[in-house]
């Protein structure tokens, strides 16, 4: 598994000389068969390096305390550490795959006859295939399945450590799920509606995004004169100008740059279209240089991001993710989340600061509902203060 998520011999072995290799392998697998795509096996594989170099001095893994886990790991790794001690003890790497037939059926009803992405399938096959695990150790099929049943693993995840965002979640899904084995006839009727979740409140998080001081900062750090500094330059500027997503860079082609009409043509992954951006000159300027140089290492490769050493390969979404987090690292920058999504949430912030609608900010993100533009509200400062000095006369 090492081999195949990192490219350097020189990490693949590292990986590979840690303690507990093949525990953390089995539990990657695992996760690689359940439908996580490769950056997140990637990140996986990483923190689970740092979680058993720390937990080097507690080789029986399956009896380590919480305590012992807080004692020597930061609150970050904590409940990624919970699910791989809960595997061990499960053995679920050792395990055939329970009710397998019926979650490939709902796996392909979901995507063929309801239209969800394979990234929300994947999501479903993952969270139901712990449940069906954690399930099958009660030795009943599913048509003996009680509402107590699904309570007491849902209280289990609250026990490892997911917050209430996650459980909701989960119970969507579990919830979607038995609707659907009822309608087929595999459990009992009533289940679906006994499915209970912790609350979510609309737009009850800000989002998590970086001044535009800072996004200054970070540009003012690159070297124009670094082959290195001069590719991130230009996909900085499409995060930051644009709002695109990481994947939508990480796909970015030759063939969605528009020369002659000076457009930038963007495939949202999302709204399943292509959507047509004017290509500004700040950023054409940026493009022309990256390919200008990048036409030395002679790739015949159509995605325009690529590595700067050979062999010349295209930039994943991982090694994306890698790169902005580095430099805002670097800059000492304190925001929650340091990947390219913060620096989407500085581009909407900075629409709503120049006075653009939601709307407005909505169609520049590509987002499919405003719905999903209007937490950008709350960041809207300037307005807030207007509200705060309006005058209620004698009201007050």
């Amino acid at each position: 598994m090492f081999d195949q998520l990192f490219p350097s011999r020189r990490t693949q072995d590292r990986h590979g000389a840690a303690p507990a290799a093949d525990a953390r392998e089995s539990f990657l697998e695992t996760c690689r068969q359940r439908g996580a795509n490769r950056r997140s096996l990637t990140i996986k594989a990483q923190r689970l390096y740092r979680i058993a170099v720390a937990l080097k001095d507690h080789p029986d893994l399956m009896h380590v305390t919480d305590e012992q886990v807080r004692a020597v790991l930061p609150p970050r790794y904590r409940r990624l550490t919970a699910e791989w001690i809960w595997f061990l003890k499960e053995g679920i790497g050792t395990k055939a795959m329970p009710f397998a037939d019926e979650l490939d059926d709902y796996c392909e009803w979901a995507h063929h006859e309801r239209g969800f992405t394979v990234a929300t399938v994947n999501q479903s096959r993952w969270h139901m295939t712990g449940f069906f695990f954690w399930y099958s150790d009660r030795g009943r099929p599913l048509g003996e399945l009680h509402a107590t049943d699904i309570d007491d693993y849902i209280g289990l995840c609250s026990g490892i450590g997911w917050g209430r965002r996650t459980m909701n979640s989960v119970a969507k899904i579990l919830r979607m799920f038995f609707r659907f084995a009822t309608d087929r006839g595999w459990t009992r009727q009533g289940l679906v509606g006994t499915i209970q979740a912790p609350r979510i409140y609309a737009d009850e998080l800000l989002p998590s995004g970086i001044g535009w001081n800072d996004v200054r900062r970070l540009f003012a750090a690159l070297d124009p004169n670094d082959s290195t500094d001069v590719r991130d330059r230009a996909i900085l500027l499409l995060m930051t100008i644009y709002g695109l997503r990481v994947s939508e860079v990480a796909a970015f082609s030759l063939d969605d740059i528009d020369w002659d009409r000076n457009l930038l043509l963007v495939s949202r992954r999302k709204r399943l279209d292509r959507q047509a951006y004017p290509l500004s000159s700040v950023v054409r300027d940026a493009l022309t240089d990256y390919l200008t140089n990048r036409l030395r290492s002679r790739s015949e490769e159509r995605r325009v991001f690529l590595t700067v050493v050979s062999p010349y390969r295209p930039m994943s979404t991982t090694a994306l993710y890698d790169r902005v987090a580095r430099r805002l690292t670097a800059l000492g920058v304190r925001v929650a989340h340091r990947g390219p999504h913060c620096l989407r949430h500085a581009c909407a912030a900075r629409l709503v600061a120049e006075g653009l609608t939601l709307k407005e900010i909505g169609d520049h993100l590509g987002h499919r509902s405003t719905r999903s533009t209007r937490i950008y509200a709350k960041v809207d400062i300037a307005g807030l203060r207007q509200v705060a000095a309006f005058d209620l006369g004698e009201v007050a």
